[in-house]
């Protein structure tokens, strides 16, 4: 009789490895959802970036016209400027001339009386 001898199977080496297959399993799809949440975070920043980018233009150019038109009324006061310094220069010119002519007027009628 002859008994054939098979080989031992240790329990513990195939739980290990069952283990060991299922926790590279569980860090594979750890891994694989790491880099969905880094692809989705940076697929919102780049939105974000190109919203911030669109807003800057708009603001540039907003700028650009509001510094346009101070140039234009800069100008316009420029122009005006003269004017309304000459009118200025008349009414003091004016007013000094009334205020000497009444403070004259005020001489004359206390030597009157």
């Amino acid at each position: 009789m002859m008994c054939e001898v098979m080989p031992t199977i240790n329990e513990g080496d195939s739980v290990s490895s069952q283990r060991g297959s299922q926790n590279g399993t569980d860090a594979e799809s750890n891994f694989e959802q790491l880099m969905v949440n880094m692809l989705d975070e940076r697929d919102k920043l780049l939105e974000s970036l190109r919203e911030t980018q669109e807003t800057l233009i708009q603001s540039q150019t907003k700028l650009q016209d509001v510094l346009h038109e101070r140039d234009v009324l800069q100008r316009q006061l420029n122009s005006a400027l003269p004017q309304v310094l000459e009118i200025h220069q008349h009414c003091v010119i004016d007013y000094e001339c009334i205020g000497n002519a009444e403070h004259d007027d005020s001489i004359d009628d206390g030597d009157d009386t």
